[in-house]
C-alpha cells in the first residue's frame, strides 16, 4: 500500500505560534505597518534596478551600443524581462504555499528577493566578463520577477477584510504607499551618490551600496511579515478559506474573466506609473534640462505629493466608490497627456510641474488600483487571483513602459509619449464599463 507522501511544512509552526499569540490580537493599524513596510522592500527594490538602468547599466554593461540612447533600450530591456518572471513565480509559490506553508513561501521568496538584487552590487561590468556580465544581470533582474510573484502574501487582504464597512476605500490605499516611499528611498539613496562622488567613483563603487541595502530591507520586511501571518487574526482567516491559495488553473476556470477585466481595470495608473518615475529620469539624463542628482530628488519631492495624494484616494473612495474613483483617475490621466510631453520637454522649470503633477495624478489613481484587482473575487479565490490579476497587470501596464515610451520618443518624438498614456486610460475606461462587480462599496448615503 502507497504510502502518502508528507512534505515538510512550516504551517504546524504557525499554527503553534497563533496559538502562543491568542491573547494578543493584532490591531489593523499593525496588519497596515506590516503592509507598508512589505510593500517599501518590493518597490524599494524594483526602483533601484530601474535607476542603476539608467545612471550605470547603460555604461558599465552595454558600452559596445553605438550610443547612449540605444544602451538605455538595451538596459530597459533587461528591466522587463522580472514582469515576465513574476507570473511564473506566483505559479511555483502558489504550489510552495499550499505545500509547504506561508511561512515556507515567503522566507524563500524574499530571501530570493533580496539574494538577487545584493547580488547585481558585485557584478563586474561588460569590459571585465563580456557578455557574461549582461547574462549575470538578466538572470539576477530574472530571479527578483520570480521572487516577487512569491512575495504576495496576502496581508492587503487582511486588512481589507478588518476594514470598517464605510472605510473600505481608505484602507485599500494604505498598501500602496508602500510605492512613493521605495521609491524616494533608492532616489535618496542614489541621488546621494551620484551628488557626492566623481562620475568615475559613481561608476566604480558608488552605485552599489543602493543595492547592498536592499538585502537589509528585505531582512526587516520578514520578520515584519511573517509576525502578522503567526497572528490568531490570519489564522483564522486561513481557515474561513480567505486566504488559502488555490490551483491557478482551478482559479482561472472560475474567474478567468474576472482575471482579464482586473488586469485591465488599473492599466491607466501602472501606464503612469513608470512614466513618472523611471523613464523621466532616463529623458533628463540623455537630452539634459538639469543634472541627474537634482533631477532625482525632485522626484522625491514627487513621491511625497504622491504619498497625500493616494491617500487622499482613500477619502474620496469612501465618498464616491471606487469605481467612480479609478473612472475620474483614468480621466485625468487622459487630459494629463495632452501636456505631459510639453512640460517634460519644456526644461528644468517644466520637468518639475510634469514630476509633481504626474505624480499628484498618479497617486489619485493608482491609491485604489489594488482594490480593483481584488474586489471582482469570490472568497475561496481572493488570494489567489488578486495574485495573478496584479502580476499581469503589472506586466501589461507597466513592464515595457521605459522601454516603449523611450523608443517612441526617441524615434518619432516626445509627443508620442501622450499617445502611449492616454491608450492606458482608455483601456481602464474600457474595462470598468465591461466590468459589474468591480465596485464593491455602495457610495455612503450623505449625512
Amino acid at each position: 500500500m502507497a504510502e502518502a507522501v508528507i512534505h515538510p511544512s512550516s504551517a504546524a509552526l504557525e499554527r503553534d505560534a497563533r496559538h502562543m499569540h491568542d491573547d494578543k490580537p493584532v490591531s489593523a493599524g499593525n496588519i497596515a505597518i506590516g503592509v507598508i513596510i512589505g510593500r517599501t522592500s518590493e518597490f524599494f527594490d524594483f526602483f533601484v534596478f530601474g535607476l542603476g538602468c539608467v545612471l550605470v547599466f547603460p555604461r558599465l554593461f552595454f558600452p559596445f551600443a553605438p550610443d547612449p540612447v540605444t544602451a538605455t533600450l538595451y538596459s530597459f530591456a533587461i528591466f522587463s524581462l522580472a514582469f515576465l518572471a513574476r507570473p511564473v513565480g506566483s505559479f511555483v509559490f502558489m504550489w510552495i504555499d499550499r505545500n509547504y506553508g506561508r511561512g515556507t513561501k515567503l522566507t524563500t521568496a524574499l530571501l530570493i528577493l533580496g539574494g538577487s538584487t545584493a547580488s547585481i552590487a558585485f557584478l563586474p561590468g561588460y569590459e571585465s566578463i563580456g557578455m557574461w556580465a549582461i547574462a549575470l544581470l538578466a538572470l539576477f533582474r530574472l530571479g527578483q520577477g520570480f521572487a516577487l510573484g512569491g512575495a504576495w502574501d496576502g496581508l492587503a487582504s487582511l486588512l481589507a477584510m478588518n476594514a470598517p464597512q464605510n472605510r473600505r476605500g481608505f484602507y485599500a490605499m494604505i498598501p500602496q504607499l508602500g510605492a512613493p516611499i521605495g521609491f524616494a528611498l533608492a532616489s535618496i539613496l542614489f541621488g546621494y551618490f551620484v551628488y557626492s562622488l566623481s562620475d568615475a567613483d559613481f561608476l566604480s563603487w558608488g552605485w552599489r551600496y543602493p543595492f547592498f541595502v536592499a538585502f537589509a530591507i528585505n531582512v526587516v520586511a520578514l520578520f515584519a511579515r511573517l509576525r502578522i501571518v503567526a497572528s490568531h487574526e490570519f489564522g483564522e482567516a486561513l481557515e474561513n478559506h480567505e486566504l488559502e491559495a488555490k490551483p491557478i488553473t482551478e482559479m482561472l476556470r472560475v474567474h478567468g474573466f474576472d482575471v482579464v477585466i482586473g488586469a485591465f481595470a488599473p492599466l491607466a495608473s501602472f501606464a503612469m506609473f513608470h512614466l513618472v518615475t523611471i523613464f523621466p529620469l532616463s529623458w533628463v539624463t540623455l537630452y539634459g534640462g538639469q543634472s541627474p542628482a537634482a533631477f532625482l530628488f525632485v522626484q522625491v519631492l514627487g513621491a511625497l505629493v504622491g504619498f497625500a495624494t493616494i491617500v487622499l484616494s482613500g477619502f474620496l473612495a469612501d465618498r464616491l466608490g471606487r469605481r467612480q474613483q479609478l473612472l475620474i483617475g483614468a480621466v485625468i490621466i487622459a487630459i494629463f497627456s495632452f501636456s505631459a510631453p510639453f512640460l517634460l520637454d519644456a526644461g528644468s522649470t517644466g520637468q518639475a510641474a510634469f514630476i509633481i503633477l504626474g505624480f499628484a495624478i498618479l497617486g489619485l489613481s493608482f491609491g485604489q488600483a489594488s482594490g480593483s484587482v481584488s474586489s471582482r473575487f469570490t472568497q475561496a479565490y481572493r488570494y489567489t487571483g488578486s495574485a495573478l490579476t496584479s502580476d499581469l497587470a503589472w506586466l501589461i501596464g507597466a513592464g515595457f513602459a521605459p522601454l516603449v515610451a523611450l523608443g517612441l520618443a526617441s524615434n518619432f518624438g516626445i509627443i508620442f509619449i501622450g499617445g502611449y498614456l492616454i491608450s492606458g486610460a482608455i483601456c481602464t475606461i474600457l474595462a470598468l464599463v465591461l466590468s459589474r462587480t468591480i465596485d464593491t462599496v455602495d457610495v455612503p448615503a450623505k449625512r
